[in-house]
């Protein structure tokens, strides 16, 4: 028999799958009527019809409080992290998109006045409708509507979408591990933790013989395709990856988790969207604002429960981040100590390792 945490994963990885589909999605909380929600950034015209003709009221489009502030719209006076904002009927597709994604080109006239906007209560299914796109990878903007309370189709708990990132992390377990020499570390092992739903695997990359009696030398390494395996310019994460397995071998063991957490967490695609946005002259954090993202998106509970099932409990952090520190410590990992990681910047990088010191915090 499936455990209710088995349900709720389940019932999120449905919902994610039909959303990146171009399907709508009912979400339920709280009140008496579903919400239905189709993705802004993928959505067709027939989806678009059929929403029109069920929905009870207009239809609105939910939006992170950081990307309604960045087309100049009030978001402030909210004080939330979620907005809706009223739109004109019958929906332009194309204003929408010039709404939804800053790549977009631009309708004439490209003008926002009128639309009203209104805040999201933390929890809520529109709200909770946006934490989905963000889990899809998709832009974080939602086309909703009340539905009746009979409408059938794809649902799921708003709860269901906020539990869903820590309860995955909850069922990490190990599936495989194998021995395999490294470059600059040849007693190397790689063992990879999935979750229950057979989810995107985290692996741990393991040097030497760790004593995990004692703290043990560790690096967090989100993956960056472009940095780790083509040694893209425009990041230090290549030379992260390989400085930090050559100073685990020197140190004589340690563990370096290799987490599913592209682009700061927001994904391959929003990450080259972002870069393309940096080109027009954004910083990596203000670009990520532009999407409607957070500057990071990252969760440590993967890292915590990974750590715990390999039986480590304190912990040497190679780390220029404190909210790993911060986020460890919190999952119940101690952090005795902060060690720095660091690698000259080149002209590519220079003005990206620069915001990530003075906006994102991080101690060159």
């Amino acid at each position: 028999m499936k455990s209710l945490s088995s349900f709720l994963i389940a019932s999120v990885d449905r919902a994610i799958a039909e959303i990146r589909q171009g399907g709508a999605v009912l979400i339920k909380d709280d009140g008496d009527v579903p919400l239905a929600v189709l993705s802004a950034e993928i959505l067709s015209p027939k989806a678009l019809s059929g929403l029109s003709a069920q929905a009870e009221r207009p239809l609105m489009l939910a939006l992170t409080a950081r990307r309604a502030e960045t087309l100049g719209l009030d978001a402030a006076q909210v004080r939330t992290r979620t907005v809706l904002l009223s739109i004109a009927n019958p929906v332009s597709l194309e204003m929408l998109a010039w709404i939804v994604d800053p790549l977009a080109a631009k309708p004439e006239p490209a003008s926002l006045s009128g639309i009203q906007i209104s805040s999201v209560p933390t929890g809520s299914a529109a709200d909770a409708a946006i934490a989905l796109l963000k889990l899809a990878r998709l832009l974080p903007a939602a086309l909703v509507a009340p539905m009746p309370a009979k409408t059938r189709g794809p649902r799921v708990q708003a709860d269901s979408i906020a539990r869903y990132q820590a309860e995955q992390a909850r069922t990490l377990a190990r599936v495989a591990e194998a021995r395999v020499p490294l470059k600059d570390a040849e007693n190397a092992r790689i063992i990879a933790f999935r979750p229950a739903d057979g989810g995107t695997e985290h692996l741990a990359i393991v040097v030497g013989e760790p004593d995990i009696a004692k703290p043990v030398l560790i690096r967090l390494h989100s993956e960056c395709f472009t940095g780790d395996l083509l040694g893209s310019l425009r990041c230090d994460c290549g030379d992260q990856l390989r400085g930090a397995i050559a100073e685990i071998r020197q140190a004589g063991s340690g563990i370096l988790l290799y987490l599913a957490q592209e682009g700061r967490g927001i994904g391959l695609v929003n990450k080259l969207r972002a870069y393309q946005l940096q080109d027009g002259g954004l910083d990596t954090m203000d670009a990520n604002l532009q999407l409607g993202f957070d500057d990071d998106e990252r969760i440590y509970q993967p890292a915590a429960k990974m750590l715990s099932l390999l039986g480590v409990r304190q912990v040497r952090l190679m780390t220029n981040n404190p909210l790993k520190i911060e986020a460890l410590s919190k999952s119940g990992i101690v952090v005795v100590e902060r060690v720095p990681h660091v690698f000259p910047s080149n002209d590519h990088n220079a003005s990206y390792l620069a915001a990530k010191a003075s906006k994102g915090g991080h101690l060159f």
